[in-house]
């Protein structure tokens, strides 16, 4: 049978394979396993999570896992995923440039910065154990969660492709087993304003049914002078809905959610770094102002999913899971890169993205043996397409491209762990995966908006590329790590892990600029292929931790140190080049590099005052540390000249580092819990080439959280403040211009830029969130 005539059998036949596993279930008695991955607090307080996708304590789980319950997340005032980054080591989270629901992410200084559809992340998001394939909308909001879980390091067995840097788990809570109503609602500065609202009720014995919504609002930071709108604003529908089935006997259950999201806030458009080279405009005072003129299309980014997932406990050992769902989500995103309000690279872009999964696995639990195995699928498809209205001679000139990008990944894997005495344990894992890529990169350029965005086009020539390609990837990747516990308080433990990046095609690529290798004065269609064709990317890491409690657990550690070998490096490039004889914007991705990356990093909790003030009195300090070097051993450039001597990691900051001081004390009828958090950050790159334009010097934040709960933690109510000296920091930008003193850049403007693209000049920054304070009232009914 052909590879993919087994995918159809093997998807067309998952329900009914499902069924008949499951019906066993029924005729066992109740004193089944638990099932894998369901986490619930243990006896002793620590945090459960799913890592190796069986539910096991957070000190007793052999990878390097950060862990943020709903309660934590709560109380430090978080609002979306991109919070969690202040107090996670060797890890960035933020909104990819110009909007707020697009997510950058690195972890160990893997990941992905250009966003555009058709390229894979080096790190995996997760929501629900359902992966979500492109950064579109997944910068997700927190409601209604459980708990997230940040994974560091290689996931390449038990998650697959694009976890490279590592992972991270969004889990949505379970629906109780009573009537519930939760209100939460915030009011803070620049009117934020949030509300949400969740219910659930039982349906008779077996079923349980819950819905959510959220709706989240916030005044801009900045104006839109030209325009009169609002600059980093926020205006976000929201919702969730779950049906749970379980038989009276926990033996049988099916989990369905849907979601959806819509996000109407106003493009988020940045703050010039130099004067206009043309029209000398000023640089604005306020870095969260700008000038930018495209507003079309208006920015409207949505996104929603579907997901059923069922379990049967066949036996007391083994547990069969399958994970089903569908996904899909648009993004109308212009960005003005010039941000003035001439049509100067403004770019009206839209992004569609659909997905569908199916994951099977079957998990084997003993009192030596611990495990799992497993079949995945994924089918998604990405859609770019994107105008670059010139601001040329030729009135209505828009260089357009569009890239079609078809995804077929399909794996086997499996990862076992067994406990040859109560002190030593051995896992080993692996997984095979067949990665097909089918791309279609088109670019032309036309008089007038093309069909994208609305006008009347007229081609202007003949198309620079049209151009259909196909790509296989097949890898193994596996994994094997041994522990040591000398008592139920100690850990060691050393891995080995691998795991990969999907290649594929460019899909902004110009097939004009591919080399004419065989100089016959036509490029032909093997070297259009090989010029915009990019290979995976790898990483073999190596890892030695240590976890640890000591003094009743009134302390507890978990220390990891890390080497890894990164190559084959996916180096994207956007850069200006000549469609048809006129001035555009291309991009080409290369696997010019290896590099090495070396790390350690600290998580520690100390209860330094227990019992002082009453009983439930405590005082706690909790610190992380991170640190990474990364260094490009080659880095081969446009000339074929290793230039790694003078290249950088991006996103990727030498130290991160954080501490939390906080105290818990009996008030009346509740309790106060107060923390103040110090995070620092190094020098962050943006690009691999070092800017003094939009390199983020190291900065400090200081947050502060106060939240006073009663009546069983039914009621609440919280201060947050973030940012609090008003810091301000870059998070990133885009620089097209060149200097003529000596070739440095510089931020006065006196030594005459040389713009490389677009006529103004092009150097633009985003920032991250000024000083925020807001109340947060929540109850429980």
């Amino acid at each position: 049978m052909s590879r993919p005539n087994f995918t159809r059998a093997m998807l067309c036949g998952g329900a009914a394979f499902a069924a008949l596993m499951a019906a066993p279930a029924f005729a066992q008695d109740a004193s089944a396993a638990p099932a894998p991955e369901q986490a619930a607090a243990p006896e002793n307080g620590d945090i459960v999570v799913t890592a190796r996708r069986r539910a096991e304590s957070l000190l007793q789980t052999p990878i390097a896992v950060t862990a943020f319950s709903a309660d934590k997340l709560a109380k430090s005032g978080a609002i979306d995923l991109t919070d969690i980054q202040t107090t996670t080591p060797n890890i960035t989270l933020k909104d990819a440039r110009g909007t707020n629901s697009t997510l950058a992410a690195f972890i160990r200084g893997v990941g992905q910065q250009d966003p555009v559809p058709g390229f894979e992340s080096g790190v995996g998001i997760y929501l629900d154990d359902v992966y979500l394939n492109r950064p579109q909308a997944a910068v997700l909001d927190i409601y209604d969660v459980e708990r997230i879980e940040v994974l560091r390091g290689p996931q390449g067995t038990l998650y697959g492709r694009n976890t490279i840097g590592g992972a991270v788990k969004y889990v949505t809570k379970r629906l109780s087993d009573h009537t519930e109503i939760n209100l939460r609602g915030t009011y803070g500065s620049y009117n934020q304003a949030d509300g949400v609202i969740s219910a659930s009720t039982p349906i008779g014995s077996m079923f349980k049914i819950g819905v959510s919504g959220a709706r989240l609002t916030r005044d801009g930071f900045g104006k839109n002078l030209n325009l009169g709108l609002d600059n980093y604003n926020k205006n976000i529908w929201a919702a969730r809905g779950t049906i749970e089935f379980e038989t009276p006997d926990e033996r049988m259950s099916i989990r369905i959610t849907g979601d959806y999201t819509h996000d109407k806030s106003n493009p988020r458009n940045g703050h010039r770094l130099i004067p206009g080279l043309l029209s000398g405009a000023p640089v604005l005072a306020n870095v969260y102002d700008t000038r930018a003129g495209l507003n079309n299309p208006i920015q409207d980014i949505w996104a929603g999913g579907l997901s059923m997932v069922a379990e049967a406990k066949l036996t007391d050992h083994l547990t069969f899971k399958s994970i089903s769902a569908f996904r899909k989500d648009r993004s109308y995103a212009p960005i003005d890169f010039d941000s003035l309000p001439a049509a100067d690279v403004d770019v009206p872009a839209v992004y569609r993205n659909e997905q569908t999964s199916q994951e099977f696995q079957l998990a084997y639990k003993s009192e030596k043996l611990n495990g799992i195995v497993g079949f995945y699928y994924l089918g998604a498809k990405a859609q770019t397409g994107f105008g670059v209205l010139l601001g040329t001679t030729i009135a209505g000139l828009d260089a357009y491209t569009a890239g079609d990008v078809r995804t077929e990944t399909e794996s086997f894997f499996a990862d076992f762990t067994y406990d040859f005495t109560e002190q030593f344990s051995l896992s080993l894992g692996a997984r095979y995966t067949w990665d097909e890529r089918n791309s279609h990169v088109f670019k032309a350029n036309y008089i007038g908006l093309t069909s994208e965005f609305g006008g009347t086009p007229t081609p202007f020539g003949n198309p620079s590329t049209d151009f259909t390609g196909r790509a296989l990837f097949k890898r193994f990747t596996p994994r094997a790590s041994v522990a040591f516990k000398p008592n139920d308080q100690h850990m060691f433990y050393l891995s080995y892990s691998e795991g990969f990046k999907g290649g594929g095609f460019d899909p902004r690529g110009s097939g004009a600029s591919a080399p004419d290798v065989n100089q016959d004065g036509v490029r032909s269609y093997q070297e259009i292929y090989n010029y915009l064709l990019f290979r995976p990317e790898s990483v073999k890491s190596y890892e030695i931790g240590w976890k640890g409690a000591a003094f009743d657990r009134a302390l507890t550690w978990a220390i990891d140190g890390f080497h890894s070998d990164y190559t084959d490096v996916q180096i994207p490039g956007s850069v200006g080049c000549t469609v048809g004889g006129v001035a555009s914007f291309c991009g080409i991705t290369t696997n010019a590099a290896k590099a090495r990356i070396n790390g350690v990093e600290l998580e520690t909790n100390a209860r330094l005052a227990q019992g002082f003030a009453g009983n439930g009195s405590a005082i706690t300090l909790a610190g992380t540390l991170g640190y990474m070097h990364a260094k490009y051993k080659t880095f081969i450039g446009p000339t074929g000249v290793d230039i790694a001597n003078v290249r950088v990691f991006q996103n990727t900051p030498s130290w991160s580092v954080s501490g939390t001081l906080g105290a818990v004390l009996p008030v009346g009828p509740g309790s106060v819990n107060a923390s103040t958090v110090v995070s620092y950050r190094s020098l962050t790159h943006q690009f691999e080439t070092a800017s003094p334009f939009l390199d983020q010097p190291g900065y400090t934040l200081l947050d502060a959280h106060i939240t006073y709960s009663f009546d069983g933690g039914k009621y609440s109510i919280g201060v947050h403040g973030k940012n609090l000296t008003d810091v301000r920091y870059k998070i990133g930008g885009y620089q097209y211009i060149s200097s003529t003193i000596a070739g440095v850049p510089v931020l006065n403007g006196s030594g005459g830029y040389t713009p490389t693209l677009g006529k103004e000049g092009i150097a633009t920054a985003f920032y991250g969130n000024p000083r925020q304070v807001f109340v947060t009232v929540a109850a429980k009914f």
